[in-house]
């Protein structure tokens, strides 16, 4: 597999990853304590996997991927994930604050369907589709710049024939 093609594929894996943890954390909020601030707990799952995301990418996804001080890198990061928390959250808003899509206005399966679609479907694919763009621009802009040296051998990962090579 070609390397952009697995840097894809991992940050799809930490991607499916972090949308556990987002929903196991906002639905758990949203039928416990947070029952009437669903948008409050679709955040709050959000920023718990945004953690998890940034560690995961920078040591997996993007791991031969840099070009920037750590400090500098995880500012961007999480402004850059602040931004596609915006993305995520903004189609539920509409959903439930603009087209009413909420009790009393809609029976309680509507407002959970829509709630579902417009947060978790809609939100999710457009933050995905913003933080692979902006990570790959502006947080991990250049490809190979921090290269792995292999056990024993010393030789680096980029050095090493892809699978499909072999």
């Amino acid at each position: 597999m070609r390397g952009k093609h697995r840097e894809l594929l991992r940050f799809a894996l930490v991607g499916g990853a972090s949308f556990v943890i987002t929903m196991t954390i906002t639905y758990g909020l949203k039928f416990t304590v947070l029952t009437d601030k669903p948008v409050t707990a679709l955040v709050i799952g959000v920023l718990v996997a945004t953690v998890f995301s940034y560690v995961a990418n920078r040591e997996w996804s993007f791991r031969s991927r840099g070009g920037r001080e750590r400090a500098h890198e995880a500012a961007l990061f999480f402004l850059l994930s602040a931004i596609a928390l915006g993305l995520n959250a903004l189609p539920q808003l509409v959903s439930r604050y603009v087209f009413k899509l909420e009790q009393p206005y809609v029976g309680l399966l509507t407002q959970e369907i829509a709630d579902f679609f417009s947060g978790v479907i809609v939100g999710t694919l457009l933050g995905t589709a913003f933080r692979w763009w902006s990570f790959k621009k502006w947080v991990f802009p250049e490809a190979d710049a921090r290269p792995r040296l292999l056990r024993g051998g010393g030789r680096e990962i980029s050095d090493i024939p892809d699978d499909s090579a072999a």
